[in-house]
């Protein structure tokens, strides 16, 4: 059996998880995947969380991405993040910098097993505080100062591409250069906040383009996760122009979610109820939900592709994006919104029903730190989060 369709069936625990350790956070970006801002009193306890980790010990999970809302806020995140090194659970943490003051950062250095992640979506002021907030940038690059000058190793800078950002790869490139970091680049997903602004700021197909021949060209210096193997449909159909990573949907195969309250998600790309797979502490703890989630037993299951699979680029980007479809309202089998062969163009046209959001933990009043596109395009919470494409990703666009 070849290693992908091995992750297709599932494994007795994921690779790796995040975990969403609050919603409160200090910035009101755009484009955030999980609406955060306010924190839920319901959080896990330090207790509970510890409890978490023991329990990922056991089943051996590599490492949990820490992420939020901004999870340096909690105040048990050291001590949290101290925790699940002891207990060889590897953590690396995504953070817009607030906290890595000198003094954390000489912590970090010190400290093998954790990995730093500085959110970073503009290679200027400009464009990053555009959708960030004011003052977000310079945050960013004083963390990585702070951590550099500590000697830590291998910082990275995580970048959701958009289509104002796009044109700044190589600056991008030259900022990693200078704090000795590793840029890496993710897509943007059209959920949470994201699905307020996706139409404004979803990659052109034009830059698609851009986006897949810049990655071509630097190779394994740039890290993607697995956020661009839609793209790899840009290549040969026999799958030689792939992106490095796993071509396929991992969502409760090989990862998911922990939200602050304990709700274990399939995607971290989806905190929305269709997705949800149970509760750790309802349901028995996360190995039992990881196991025996009905939803998750579904993923598992072989997938018949949908219309995906009658085009001959199928088995190079194995239909594309759950999330993307799913908060675009596109069918789940059938092709994702940004495909580079066109085959989503027709869908997006016609009338879609694209999902409420299920949770929304945005602040209820404005703060100095509410970016630009928030205060241009804030939404009554009865409206649906996004309307139909204001513009079709492929109008105008021949692969």
């Amino acid at each position: 059996m070849k290693l992908v369709e091995h992750f297709e069936h599932g494994l007795d625990a994921p690779i790796c998880l995040t975990w969403e350790l609050t919603y409160a956070c200090n910035l009101e970006c755009a484009h955030c995947l999980s609406s955060s801002g306010r924190r839920d009193p319901r959080e896990l306890t330090t207790e509970q969380c510890e409890a978490v980790i023991d329990e990922l010990q056991r089943m051996q999970v590599f490492y949990v991405n820490i992420g939020g809302g901004e999870p340096t806020i909690r105040p048990d995140f050291w001590h949290l993040l101290e925790y699940a090194v002891a207990h060889q659970v590897g953590v690396k943490f995504s953070t817009n910098g607030v906290r890595i003051t000198p003094e954390r950062a000489a912590f970090l250095a010190s400290t093998d097993y954790v990995d730093v992640q500085i959110s970073l979506d503009g290679a200027t002021a400009e464009v990053n505080d555009h959708v960030r907030g004011p003052g977000s940038f310079d945050t960013a690059l004083l963390a990585l100062r702070n951590l550099r000058d500590a000697g830590f190793r291998d910082a990275k800078i995580s970048v959701v591409c958009t289509r104002h950002n796009i044109g700044q790869l190589d600056e991008f490139q030259a900022i990693a250069d200078e704090y000795a970091a590793t840029l890496r680049l993710t897509r943007l997903r059209p959920s949470g906040r994201g699905a307020d602004v996706w139409d404004e700021l979803h990659p052109l197909p034009e830059q698609q383009r851009e986006l897949y021949d810049w990655l071509l060209a630097h190779g394994d210096g740039v890290l993607t996760g697995d956020s661009f193997f839609h793209l790899a449909a840009f290549g040969p159909a026999d799958g030689s122009g792939a992106l490095p990573g796993l071509n396929l949907c991992g969502a409760g195969r090989v990862v998911c979610l922990i939200d602050p309250v304990g709700d274990v998600y399939a995607c971290p790309f989806a905190i929305h109820d269709q997705f949800h797979a149970g509760n750790l502490l309802a349901d028995g703890g996360f190995k039992r939900v990881w196991q025996t989630s009905p939803l998750f037993a579904e993923l598992r299951s072989p997938q018949t592709g949908g219309a995906c699979t009658k085009c001959s680029h199928y088995d190079a980007c194995r239909g594309g994006c759950m999330a993307a479809k799913f908060f675009t309202g596109l069918p789940l089998d059938g092709p994702d919104p940004e495909c580079v062969q066109g085959h989503s163009e027709l869908a997006l046209a016609g009338v879609r029903t694209v999902p409420a959001a299920s949770q929304d933990h945005s602040k209820p009043a404005p703060t100095r730190n509410q970016p630009v596109m928030l205060q241009l395009m804030t939404r009554p919470l009865s409206r649906p989060p996004v309307g139909d494409c204001a513009e079709s990703p492929l109008a105008g666009f021949t692969p």
